[in-house]
């Protein structure tokens, strides 16, 4: 025996290491959470979006993404584009992706 080291002695064998049912447990609980948690709301919000730009049609109030407020005075279906007039002489062309929201009917005389 050292004065500055101490003796090592052998340590009792380690316990048994549980079968792999817990691990599988664990797994199938986080999937779980992820799945009601993360997956199925962006899922439910991604649907709810295509119906909005299924629904667009001429007259509707709408809210862009980019913060711009008109009325639809033109919708294609064969395009992914709709014309937004913003004013008497203003229009834009923007992506029916780039539609937000649509508005009650009467905003735009609301601002």
């Amino acid at each position: 025996m050292s004065l500055f080291m101490s003796n090592a002695y052998a340590a009792d064998a380690p316990a048994a290491a549980g079968g792999g049912m817990e691990m599988l447990i664990m797994l199938a609980i986080f999937g779980l959470v992820f799945y009601f948690l993360i997956y199925r709301p962006q899922a439910k919000r991604v649907k709810d979006h295509k119906d909005l730009m299924g629904a667009l049609a001429k007259g509707d109030e709408v809210l862009t993404s980019g913060g711009l407020v008109g009325k639809i005075s033109k919708v294609a279906d064969d395009k992914d584009f709709v014309v937004i007039a913003l004013n008497d002489q203003t229009q834009v062309t923007v992506q029916k992706g780039a539609i937000s929201a649509v508005l009650p009917k009467g905003t735009m005389k609301a601002l």
